[in-house]
C-alpha cells in the first residue's frame, strides 16, 4: 500500500519495520501491566480495530471490482469470519 501511495521501496520497508517493532513493545508493556491491571479488554479492542481496518480500508478496494462473483466471494469470506468469531466466543463462554 505504501509503494502504491508513492513511497520508495526503502522508505516503505523502514516504515514497516518501525511499525512492526511497536508490536513487540506493546506486547511487553501489556504483559508487564497484566500483573497489576485487568487487561481483558485488550483482545476485543484489537479485534475491533482489525474489523474497522477491514471495513474502512479494504472494503472500498473490493467495491472497485465490477465482477459480482468476486464481490460475493469477498462478502462471503467476511460474513464467515464474523460468524467464526461469534462461534469461538460462544464455545469459550461455556
Amino acid at each position: 500500500m505504501l509503494i502504491n501511495g508513492g513511497w520508495s521501496k526503502r522508505g516503505a520497508l523502514v516504515c514497516n519495520v518501525a511499525s512492526a517493532l511497536t508490536f513487540l513493545l506493546g506486547g511487553i508493556v501489556a504483559y508487564v501491566a497484566s500483573f497489576s491491571v485487568n487487561v481483558d479488554f485488550l483482545v476485543p479492542f484489537a479485534a475491533g480495530n482489525f474489523l474497522y481496518i477491514g471495513a474502512s480500508d479494504l472494503v472500498p478496494e473490493v467495491n472497485k471490482h465490477r465482477d459480482m462473483t468476486v464481490n460475493l466471494v469477498h462478502l462471503g469470506a467476511f460474513v464467515a469470519s464474523v460468524a467464526l468469531m461469534w462461534m469461538i466466543r460462544v464455545v469459550l463462554s461455556h
